[in-house]
Order: structure tokens, then C-alpha cells, then sequence
């Protein structure tokens, strides 16, 4: 089981020297990812519709401030500022940016980290910032998504890059440097739903869900099984072995101290570093080998503090 860290992209962390200092500390204790996050702007209104809150709202405009880093910015800056610790975009939204800007950015962070770039994507959910940003119709995020994850590819594997689709079209071009990963960065797709699902059997290499949406809980092995199992199904009827299919587990509930679900039983991942490794070992049972774990504070010495406990109290028990 590899681990994943979200590298701070807002919010007090969100100063080149916290940044570094996280990237360092989550590199020397053994993660294996970091990850950031995207939004481009932040609308000030902005309908509930928010996938991972029980009301639909979005949670930062609950808390207060909408600053945020852009993402693809950030990442390679971590790329530049660590060695072995591979950075994982959380995901792109992708129909917010030109498919061959983001061919050409991701295979330049590929090539300048020797090949630590892991890629993963979503068709995103703010009605708002798709209109703020003038990108295709957000009713049509779907097909673009699809749409652009295969100019994407082309760009990076095709001897004479060309495509030809409903939202974006090319022929004629050259697109080195290509990724030095082979045919490309992996691709994991984020989201929960069927059309998540069908896009993972579709287009990804891997499925990377997070554990606490509302609509899809999986904060217990057999919910995630359960859900699982349904994309394998999509897979075998498309003729994709499910094997091919690396699976990772986004845990944003992850916590030191037991909480309880509304039933009073304990949810996964809190509590004792027993109980934590335990779960992590369930989940991996169940064919996960890559997790990424609520870690952050709003100081950086508790932050720092959380990933080396983890690195050494949770860790060793998984193996």
C-alpha cells in the first residue's frame, strides 16, 4: 500500500516555504504522493450541488476564503522541489482547459520530474466557474471530458499527432517532449457515479474515487466492494479485464481521534493507529494500493506533526 498527502494549494500552508518544507517532510517519510487540487476561480455564488457534503454546499464558502494556487502551476513547482515523491493531480477538472495545453504542461512536469507525474481527472461540478471561465457547456462536461482525455492521448503516444472531434480538433502538429512514462502518465478518474465508472472502464487506467459522497458512501469495505464490483461489471461487459484497472482510494474522513457514523458503530479510518492500520489492510484486501489520507491542519508545525505520526505509528503495522 503506497500514501498520499494533499500538498497545502490554500489557506494559511499556502506560502512557497510551508509548501516546500510539507513536500520535503511527506518525501523523507515515506509517502508515496502528493497531491493538489484545482479550481480556477471561485464564483461567489454558487448553487448546492457540491458532491461531497451532505447539503449540497460548497464547504469553503462555509468556512470562509476562496484562495486557491493553480494547479498545474503548483504541481510542477513540487516536482522542482522534491525527488522520488510522485505528484498526483485531485483531480483536473478537465473541460476548464485546452487539451493540448494540458498534453504539452503534463509531459513537460513528466519529463523535468523523471517521470513522477500521475494524472488524475474529473469533469468537474461548479455550473459557476465553467461559466466564469467561458468553457464548453457545462451540460456537455461529459463528452468533453472523454473528448479531451483522448486528444490528450494522442498527443502524447500518436507519430503524427492529429484528432478530430466535436470539441476540438488538430492534425499537422508536432508535440514534443513527449512523457517520459510510457504510452503516458497513468490516468485515474475521479468520481463515484455511473458515468465515472463507465468513464474509468472507457478511458483510465485506474479508479480513484474518494470515500465521502453522500450519493455513493464508502467508508466501509463492503460499501467500496459493492461499488467496486459494479465497475468491474461495466468492465468485463466492454470487454476490459478488471485487473487492468489500478485501484485508489481517496479518504478525506481519515482521523487520530474514533468518530462515529450515524448508527454509532466507529468510521473507518479514525482512531487508534491499530484500528487505522487495520482498515487500511481491509481496503487493500479488497484490491486498493494506493490511499490518499486526510492529513492537513492550518499550522504547519500540527501538520508536519500528523504526517510523521502517521509515517511511524500507522505505517509499519500495514507493511
Amino acid at each position: 500500500m503506497q500514501f498520499g498527502v494533499s500538498a497545502p494549494f490554500r489557506g494559511p500552508l499556502a506560502q512557497p516555504e510551508s509548501i516546500r518544507r510539507i513536500a520535503e517532510k511527506a518525501e523523507a517519510c515515506g509517502f508515496g504522493y502528493l497531491t493538489v487540487s484545482d479550481h480556477i476561480v471561485i464564483p461567489k455564488t454558487v448553487e448546492p450541488n457540491y458532491p461531497y457534503s451532505d447539503t449540497g454546499r460548497f464547504t469553503w464558502l462555509d468556512i470562509g476564503g476562496t484562495d486557491c494556487m493553480e494547479q498545474f502551476t503548483l504541481m510542477a513547482w513540487l516536482a522542482a522541489a522534491t525527488s522520488k515523491i510522485r505528484i498526483l493531480s485531485s483531480v483536473i477538472v478537465i473541460p476548464h482547459r485546452s487539451p493540448l495545453f494540458m498534453a504539452k504542461s503534463l509531459a513537460t512536469m513528466d519529463v523535468l520530474s523523471g517521470g513522477r507525474i500521475a494524472v488524475g481527472v474529473g469533469a468537474g461540478w461548479m455550473r459557476e466557474e465553467f461559466e466564469a471561465l467561458g468553457v464548453p457547456d457545462f451540460d456537455a462536461r461529459g463528452r468533453v471530458t472523454n473528448e479531451y482525455i483522448d486528444a490528450m492521448k494522442a498527443a502524447w503516444t500518436q507519430e503524427a499527432p492529429a484528432y478530430s472531434g466535436e470539441f476540438v480538433e488538430f492534425s499537422e502538429i508536432e508535440t514534443d517532449p513527449r512523457p517520459v512514462q510510457t504510452p503516458h502518465p497513468p490516468i485515474w478518474i475521479g468520481g463515484e457515479s455511473l458515468p465515472a465508472m463507465r468513464r474509468v472502464v472507457s478511458h483510465g487506467d485506474g479508479w480513484y474515487p474518494f470515500g465521502s459522497n453522500p450519493k455513493f458512501r464508502m467508508d466501509t469495505v463492503a460499501a467500496y466492494t459493492t461499488r467496486r464490483d459494479r465497475m468491474f461489471a461495466l468492465a468485463e461487459e466492454a470487454g476490459r479485464d478488471p485487473a487492468s484497472i489500478t485501484l485508489s482510494y481517496n479518504c478525506a474522513f481519515h482521523n487520530e481521534a474514533e468518530q462515529q457514523r450515524q448508527d454509532g458503530t466507529r468510521l473507518s479510518f479514525t482512531g487508534t493507529p491499530e484500528q487505522r492500520a487495520a482498515d487500511i489492510k481491509a481496503f487493500g484486501d479488497a484490491g486498493i494500493s494506493m490511499m490518499v489520507l486526510n492529513l492537513t491542519a492550518n499550522e504547519e508545525s500540527a501538520m508536519l506533526d500528523r504526517m510523521e505520526a502517521f509515517s511511524k505509528e500507522v505505517m509499519p503495522l500495514v507493511g
